[in-house]
Parts: structure tokens; sequence; C-alpha cells
């Protein structure tokens, strides 16, 4: 799918600034996080409460719990997403103290002043766990790779649906045995690149393609959403999901036009620039919270534990101000 409008606007020139930020730009005050005493201090006040009035994080209210030093971090934690490096680990919640409900409770509220949570499912699920199902992800399947331990393209979450989440925040509970290593890079960072490297190929980005939308839509909807990868209305905005790009032209049953290849093949090669990327491995407790529009991120293939106690498990929030807290927006 390909349409000729001469009306698209590219962002045709590169970009400076912390949002085009390279691994050599990065330092640690650039996206790590402390919880200061004062915020530990009302974070194991809000457990306590939590346990003294048992309920559903969905029912929690985050706006009855006065956290004012922990207000004031997540400040500046949106700061750095909206015009900083776009990404930032929050270091960390004492789960072994808290206890692990207590601690889904007590990030639902510091993810809820960043913005709104939102559903991640047509059936509503509002907090997703990340973990190897053992099921396997194809073409219609249905089954994200998130659910699995495969290693994961590139991608920003929910790029197949109308209104993609603002933010995305993560909690790890437990990590893997080994792997699970996580990768980000900027979208400004990918458009310059290929601005010096392939500036043949940056215009079909700004083009449709077709994304398979992992079966959540509506009885009478399609199965497919056409959207372009990059779009530019003075911020570079991305719904990047190679392995739903190539899904939906499966399902499409259609191939690829030859600019679309070109293009999927100089992003795989800027991807593979680990100059252009930063890559770290989340900790029991630790959070990560990322501009879901103009960064991007993967995660390594895992082994995980044989004990069911002990195996990964990340807990996703997404986060959206725009339309309503249902999945479609």
């Amino acid at each position: 799918m390909k349409r000729d409008d001469a009306n698209v606007k590219v962002l045709d020139r590169t970009v400076d600034g912390k949002k085009a930020w390279v691994r050599a730009d990065l330092n640690e005050e650039d996206w790590l996080f402390r919880l200061t005493p004062e915020c530990l201090a009302e974070v194991r006040a809000a457990a306590a409460q939590l346990r003294a009035n048992p309920r559903t994080v969905e029912q929690i209210d985050p706006s009855t719990f006065d956290m004012p030093a922990c207000r004031k971090l997540m400040d500046s934690v949106r700061t750095v997403l909206d015009d900083g490096v776009r990404f930032a680990i929050v270091d960390r919640l004492p789960l072994d103290e808290i206890g692990d409900e207590a601690g889904r409770s007590v990030y639902w509220i510091l993810s809820s002043m960043l913005a709104r949570p939102v559903e991640q499912k047509l059936t509503g699920t509002m907090i997703y766990d990340v973990r190897d199902t053992g099921k396997k992800a194809a073409a219609g399947s249905g089954v994200r790779p998130d659910q699995t331990n495969m290693e994961q393209y590139f991608h920003n979450d929910n790029s197949y649906n109308t209104t993609p989440p603002e933010y995305v925040g993560l909690l790890c509970e437990r990590p893997a045995r080994s792997g699970g290593i996580s990768h980000v890079i900027s979208f400004y960072t990918v458009n310059n690149e290929l601005l010096r490297t392939h500036p043949e190929v940056l215009s079909r980005l700004y083009q449709p393609f077709w994304f398979d939308r992992q079966k959540e839509y509506l009885p009478e909807e399609p199965q497919v959403i056409c959207e372009p990868m990059f779009s530019y209305d003075g911020r570079l905005r991305a719904r990047l999901g190679l392995f739903q790009i190539q899904s939906g032209y499966t399902l499409q049953n259609q191939p690829m036009d030859e600019e679309a290849r070109a293009a999927f093949a100089a992003l795989k090669e800027v991807f593979a620039k680990s100059e252009l990327t930063f890559d770290f491995t989340l900790e029991r407790g630790q959070l990560q919270y990322a501009n879901n529009r103009e960064l991007c991120h993967r995660r390594t293939g895992f082994e995980d534990y044989e004990d069911p106690a002990q195996r990964r498990n990340i807990v996703r929030v997404w986060l959206r101000n725009a339309g309503e807290r249902r999945y479609q927006g």
C-alpha cells in the first residue's frame, strides 16, 4: 500500500539535542532517577495504607495518596520523556520489603502521575504481565511477541492500534535467568541516520504499511490497519512494528512493494549499529518508562528458570491522556 501525497510532511533535515542522542552522548543523569529517602518514605506509607485497605489495582484512585516528593520526581521523569532522551529508569521500589502486590499498586500510582493508564486489550486489561507463556507468535495468531521468550525486533507498543499509548511503563518483578536485555533508540536518531546513509528510502516510511492487528479488533472490523511508520508535525512520531507489518502483508496476501522492502532493509541496518543504541537489564524493583511514539525499544531473547515462582515477569502499563481509556481510545 502506497499513496502519492505531495502534502505528506517528511522530516528531511538533521536534528540535534537530547532527543537525537547516540550512545556516546548519554550520561546517567539523563535517564536515571533514584528514589530519594522522602520518596521511599511515601512509598512505604502508601504500601501500608494499601495493605490495610486491600483493593484491586484498577480500583485505586492515585489522587487520594499524598506523595509530594514522588510527584516531584515523576514530573522530572515526564520532562525527560517529553523533552529529554525520551526514556527513564526509576531505581527502585523495595519489593522485598513491601511485597510484590503492594509494589504493583505503588507502581500504578507512580505511573498515573505521568498520564492516565489505559486498556491494553479489548477485554479491558489495564495491567499486563509480560512473560513467556510458551506460545508461538505467527501471522494472525494473536500471540504477541511479549508473551514469548523470542528475540524482539525494535518496535513501539501497540503500533497496530488506532490510538497507541503516549508512554509505556515497565516494572521488573523478576528478571530472567539470562538474557532479556533491553535496547532503546531514538526515532530522531534513526531519521538522522537514514538521511545520512539511505536518504532514498526515507519518504517511503512516511507512506502507509499494512499492520496485523494481533486479533485486537471488533467483529465487524478488518484484521489489518493501514498507517505510515513515520509522521511529522513538528514532532517525529512513529508506529514501528516490523513483525506486525510483515504479518500484515501476509494476511493481505500481498507482497511488499520494492520501496518498502528497501526501507525495511535500511531500518534493520540502522538498528544494528550499537553506537546508536543504549542497552540495560532491568533489575528487580526497577521501573522503566519510555515515550512510546518518539523512542523504540526491543528485548533480546531470554532463558528462564524452571521454577515458575522464579520466572521472568515484567508488569506493563500503557499511559495516554488522549481519547477514552478504552483500548481503541
